[in-house]
């Protein structure tokens, strides 16, 4: 009924070209994956001796342990430290207190800012190599502080989000300001920001690949390694490597989508980019962005 209301329901003709379209680009994409799979045969790049490794045993372990776990180990401990560092500066960026806002704001915007890549490279060669932590740490400690201040956003957007009403109750029966915030905002806001932080669970999955710039462990380090060993099959392994990560982010997202389902309900996503006008409108209204 709602696209009635909008839109005029289309008449036969309408649906006709409609469905011609739909053939149209469904065969356009056909021909179009008939025509990579041609060239790269006459290429030789679908010859079986560029594709042995991928089913050797030695080789599969390799990509499995050695690749994807270090991944996901790398990505699952930033991920929980980003979590943590993400409702410490975002509640502190919540206070009423202007230094504690103010630090927390710097420290925001700028891991915020710096790109992501160069803050590993700064880590690494500063605090990674020789005695230090290593390639490892390096990556994580990069990844916890700029996906940790993308979530700090994330948290303080989603406490905002509350409506104000439910803060000013907890306070006329006599709640603390902490109690307000731990008892009566957090638990309502962790639903709401439940799927953006899934989403940032496949990005900071994602930047562990730009590990392979200071050797840190992984998947893209073992493709190197088999790149190497195997001369002439970049193109078979980065096809392998973007199937894995692929793989691996299908699964967050039926994750995400089940835990929005169950948790959430069908309400739409917390969108990070719309946190400066929420934080407006609340601030000109003395709302919830007062409460610590």
């Amino acid at each position: 009924m709602t696209g009635s209301v909008l839109f005029d329901s289309p008449g036969p003709r309408t649906v006709l070209r409609h469905r011609l379209y739909t053939v149209l680009t469904g065969l356009a994409v056909l021909a179009a994956v008939v025509g990579l799979v041609l060239f790269l045969d006459s290429k030789g790049e679908l010859a079986y001796g560029k594709w042995e490794q991928f089913v050797t045993p030695k080789y599969i372990r390799a990509l499995l342990v050695d690749g994807l776990l270090k991944t996901l180990q790398m990505a699952f401990t930033s991920v929980i430290f980003a979590v943590i560092f993400g409702v410490v500066f975002g509640v502190g960026k919540l206070s009423d207190h202007r230094p504690v806002r103010w630090l927390c704001t710097l420290v925001v915007e700028f891991f915020r800012a710096v790109p992501v890549l160069l803050l590993m490279i700064f880590v690494f060669f500063s605090w990674g190599v020789g005695d230090g932590f290593g390639a490892y740490w390096s990556v994580v400690i990069a990844l916890t502080l700029y996906n940790g201040s993308v979530l700090a956003e994330v948290f303080r957007a989603g406490v905002l989000a509350v409506p104000k009403g439910q803060a000013e109750a907890a306070y006329a029966i006599g709640m603390r300001k902490t109690q307000v915030m731990t008892l009566v905002l957090l638990p309502q806001a962790v639903k709401i920001m439940l799927p953006a932080i899934i989403s940032q669970c496949v990005v900071a999955l994602k930047d562990t690949s730009l590990g392979y710039y200071i050797t840190a462990p992984g998947l893209t380090y073992i493709g190197k390694a088999m790149w190497t060993e195997f001369s002439g099959t970049h193109l078979q392994t980065a096809i392998v490597l973007a199937f894995l990560y692929i793989a691996v982010n299908l699964v967050l997202t039926v994750v995400a989508t089940w835990l929005q389902k169950r948790f959430v309900g069908e309400r739409k996503q917390l969108d990070v980019g719309m946190t400066a006008l929420t934080v407006t409108g609340e601030m000109r209204q003395g709302g919830a962005g007062q409460i610590l």
